[in-house]
């Protein structure tokens, strides 16, 4: 089995404000690097070791990683497959902005239909290019354990897969936490979760604003946040 440490981002001022992302390259904020030390410092604390780390290259991805192999002296490669999933014209806007100015395309996709969501990417095309990104590593490094840096929406997409989730969107998991840890161990024909949302390195700070809540709006996906 080959151990794989799913790794949501750091805060961003954008997180904060409720604004899609998606592509742009919004950098972390000083919460988000708070994070991202409290999390590099648990898993050397821990002993964790990874045989290679790998990161989305968008900014707020490469900050973090680079604060854990830092501290575990493992260096970061870029994997652009790694990104969150492209929210075209809605990237830079709050849910309410897109309510307002996409209407029909919101409809649709709380309706469960798989739009291109801003006329950018739909959730089967993220999950088809995160899961073969993950693939072709983990074919690399058989039986060791990685880590992967990446956005909420892609560990959704990958948890979805790891569970056969064979529905329309992200699957059963509605949020993942800034700098959470959600493990899966996979094998050559099976994926099993292990950990979800783990984000005690943030929870023992006993700070509420280290520890991201879910989205106040239940049919808000989680790659706005």
């Amino acid at each position: 089995m080959t151990i794989v440490y799913l790794i949501r981002h750091g805060e961003t001022d954008w997180n904060m404000q409720g604004r899609w992302q998606g592509h742009a390259d919004v950098p972390l904020n000083e919460i988000g690097y708070q994070q991202a030390r409290l999390l590099a410092r648990r898993l050397a604390n821990e002993g964790v070791t990874f045989s290679a780390i790998y990161s989305s290259d968008l900014a707020r991805a490469y900050q973090t990683a680079w604060e854990i192999g830092a501290a575990l002296r493992v260096p970061v490669q870029l994997l652009p497959a790694l990104r969150e999933i492209d929210v075209g014209a809605w990237s830079g806007l709050t849910t309410a902005e897109v309510r307002a100015r996409f209407a029909d395309d919101w409809e649709q996709m709380i309706r469960g239909h798989d739009i291109p969501r801003g006329g950018g990417e739909t959730v089967a095309a993220v999950r088809q290019r995160v899961v073969t990104a993950v693939e072709a590593m983990v074919a690399q490094h058989r039986g060791q354990t990685l880590a992967f840096v990446t956005h909420g929406g892609c560990i959704r997409v990958l948890l979805a897969h790891a569970e056969n989730f064979d529905g329309v969107g992200f699957g059963h998991y509605d949020h993942i936490g800034n700098t959470s840890i959600t493990i899966l161990e996979i094998g050559y024909k099976h994926w099993r979760v292990k950990t979800v949302n783990d984000m005690r390195h943030l929870e023992a700070e006993h700070k509420t604003e280290l520890v991201s809540a879910p989205p106040d709006d239940a049919e808000l996906p989680d790659t706005a946040q």
